[in-house]
């Protein structure tokens, strides 16, 4: 198990973390209905907040935020590595493979799961491939998104249905960064891990093509991605990726020192917007 703590990636605060640490933590936590909020942050995610003090800050006061990428979990053991107590980060931590970890393990334990976001149909495929999957997992409620901001009643409404279903851990499938807005804004009205997981939905639902193995493991996860949906993607990477690389070496060499206890806390709510 390896959990060597926050460290800075940008100016985010990115936990050098495995999956079992991960997993134990999130189920820890749902055990003893203990609020959380947790994240897979590729290079689009750290991004995010990067570009956005008032998303910086959001991303910060997360509990835990994994390592998604491999140019995440890469910059972390160049930054960071010679501090590390121990070995650097063989892996990353994958949203989507988090996410059937967690499934295994909340299925073991009997920690009943909720779903929230993504459409009705693919919400439906979603829970029956992980039913399928796991035995004695037990999905105990879910909800598709609105796909539009929702009024406070309506969060009230959410909230009250998620306490309700008796779950206690809820996977978010929104997007990034609408899903690490629903994390933050949630975490207070709701008891339990809340854990952004991005694409998993779409990928275990069978409606989206995962990268091959070697792909992933090269970092080229977004190329393949890219491929797919060049005409929604296109700005994401060409622009983000290189900017990605050009702070990350700024960093690396001091030059470009932003603080994780930085950013601007949000004015108002964007209720996930």
């Amino acid at each position: 198990m390896l959990d060597y703590g926050k460290h800075s990636v940008l100016g985010i605060g990115v936990n050098a973390i495995d999956y079992e640490s991960a997993v134990g933590r999130i189920i820890d936590a749902a055990r003893v209905n203990q609020a959380m909020s947790a994240t897979a942050l590729a290079v689009h995610g750290v991004m995010t907040g990067v570009l956005d003090r008032e998303h910086q800050y959001r991303l910060n006061q997360f509990d835990l935020v994994c390592p998604d990428g491999q140019p995440v979990r890469w910059a972390l053991n160049s930054l960071h590595g010679k501090r590390f107590p121990g070995e650097r980060l063989s892996d990353r931590v994958y949203g989507p493979e988090l996410t059937l970890r967690l499934c295994e393990a909340a299925a073991e334990q009997d920690v009943p799961i909720y779903l929230f976001g993504a459409t009705e149909e693919m919400l439906s495929q979603f829970a029956e491939k992980l039913g399928e999957r796991f035995e004695g997992l037990r999905i105990v409620g879910k909800r598709a998104s609105a796909f539009r901001q929702i009024t406070p009643e309506e969060r009230d409404e959410l909230a009250a249905e998620i306490v309700a279903s008796g779950a206690q851990m809820c996977f978010v499938g929104l997007g990034c960064p609408r899903q690490e807005i629903f994390a933050y804004e949630m975490k207070e009205r709701l008891q339990m891990p809340l854990i952004a997981v991005g694409a998993a939905f779409a990928f275990h639902a069978g409606v989206l093509e995962q990268a091959p193995p070697w792909m992933q493991s090269a970092g080229l996860e977004w190329l393949f991605r890219l491929t797919r949906e060049p005409s929604r993607l296109w700005r994401r990477y060409l622009y983000l990726n290189p900017t990605y690389l050009t702070l990350l070496g700024l960093q690396k060499v001091g030059l470009y020192r932003k603080r994780t206890d930085g950013g601007q806390p949000p004015q108002k709510d964007l209720l996930f917007g």
